[in-house]
């Protein structure tokens, strides 16, 4: 009853902070064009500005995100979730303002700078949360719970911008931003570390420590606090401590290369194609939210136990794929609506491919694993705009060598391609460790 309880202020803290992040998400594409090009439907300083963004946020999350990873298993989650949540609400609090250029250039820098602490740290630190405090048997139901709760998050902040003028949209989620911080600090308490039988007990990366050696002076605690940031070495040895966690790193790269370019592109190109507005993103993305809640809450739980986590990964990684070139070949304006259908099925990949990650080391390691994980999707964050973002405009301009606007669509489909190819080929096999050692000794 308390783990329930702890993990239901998470969930709590995660709905509030993905619903002011995703409601502002359908209007930033109509808010980039209108500073950038006004009254045109393509802007392709727009689409180069948003690959820019991207890469710069991806190469620093590359840094930051194993380093919060590895200081939360050190000082704790709800110390380390503090940044981000405050972090996340000097851009929205900007355009809450003004939308005008020189405050669009002024969000712009700041949420490029934040977003380099913000981006990905909170889904970071929830799973180490929800990790810490779930027996091994139980955290592929619990993932999909986090995932539905994001989805949740995602649907009703997208229903509610389709109610919403832009002024308003803006200043809501700044409100909603500034609630979920006050709630994580006042109710939400630090996690503990459950004791699950799993033999993977000691830390993966750990140095100059004999297993089962415990710290016992101040200097030595200090000492060990130091080792806490995160090294190449580090990286290499949780990539190396087993076959299925390096399979996992690969799907996890070209799986989020897929999924920011096509995030990156999707809106130009439906703005471009089809007209879209803030109205149709908003529609297009409850449309994929209710099918991916429905699915990761009630689905989920059901198909993991009986088929498991690869299988269920793999079937998600090809409906991924089937949806995204069905939108780069999207010849009417219903088929993203129905492409956006599939994600009854593809939303299982994310949840799916974390809960291995975590069935991978013990839970000493489990910041480190997933900032690793998060690292690696950050690295793809940097790749991605670099590739699609040119791509993209260079098929939405008139000087595209063919006509095919949705030609970069479809090569971020063949990029999650070769996520599913990996994880048909990915095999968990259970791990023998006959390192015991305990983890508040050596935290």
């Amino acid at each position: 009853m308390e783990d329930a309880g702890r993990l239901s202020h998470l969930y709590m803290t995660y709905f509030l902070f993905l619903f002011s992040a995703t409601m502002v998400a359908p209007v930033v594409t109509d808010v980039t064009v209108s500073a950038l090009c006004p009254g045109q439907a393509r802007c392709s300083l727009a689409i180069y500005l948003s690959g820019i963004q991207q890469a710069i946020v991806g190469l620093g999350s590359l840094v930051m995100m194993p380093l919060i990873g590895n200081l939360s298993d050190k000082y704790g989650r709800k110390a380390l979730l503090t940044i981000p949540l405050v972090f996340t609400i000097i851009p929205l609090a900007i355009l809450a303002y003004s939308r005008s250029r020189n405050f669009f250039y002024l969000y712009y820098v700041f949420r490029t700078l934040t977003a380099i602490f913000c981006e990905g740290s909170v889904h970071c630190l929830a799973l180490a949360y929800v990790a810490d405090n779930v027996p091994a048997g139980r955290r592929a139901s619990a993932f999909g719970i986090l995932s539905g709760i994001g989805s949740a998050a995602f649907v009703c902040g997208n229903l509610s911008t389709r109610f919403l003028s832009t002024p308003s949209t803006f200043q809501v989620a700044t409100a909603v931003a500034v609630v979920a911080l006050a709630y994580m600090r006042f109710f939400l308490p630090d996690s503990v570390v459950v004791g699950d039988d799993d033999p993977l007990t000691a830390p993966i990366v750990s140095k100059g420590m004999p297993d089962g050696a415990c710290p016992d002076d101040d200097s030595a605690n200090k000492a060990h606090a130091f080792k806490k940031t995160p090294s190449l070495g580090d990286t290499v040895a949780l990539l190396r401590s087993s076959l299925t966690f390096l399979q996992a790193a690969i799907v996890a790269f070209f799986g989020n290369l897929a999924d920011v370019g096509l995030h990156a592109s999707m809106m130009y190109y439906l703005k471009a194609q089809f007209h879209f507005n803030k109205n149709q993103f908003a529609d297009l993305m409850v449309i994929s939210g209710i099918a991916g809640t429905i699915s990761q809450l009630l689905i989920m739980p059901l198909l993991a136990p009986v088929i498991g986590e690869t299988r269920l990964l793999s079937i998600a990684l090809f409906f991924n794929c089937v949806h995204m070139i069905l939108y780069s070949v999207a010849w009417a304006a219903w088929v993203p609506y129905a492409a956006a259908m599939f994600s009854v099925l593809f939303v299982f990949a994310h949840p799916c491919m974390r809960t291995i990650v975590s069935k991978q080391v013990g839970s000493c390691d489990q910041g480190k694993a997933q900032g690793c994980i998060s690292g690696i999707c950050q690295l793809a964050n940097v790749v991605s705009p670099l590739v699609f973002s040119p791509l993209t405009a260079l098929f939405l301009s008139d000087s595209a060598p063919f006509h095919f606007p949705g030609f970069s669509i479809m090569c971020v489909g063949f990029a999650s391609m070769i996520a599913f190819i990996q994880s048909v080929m990915m095999r968990v096999a259970p791990i023998s460790d006959g390192r015991v050692s305990n983890c508040h000794t050596l935290a």
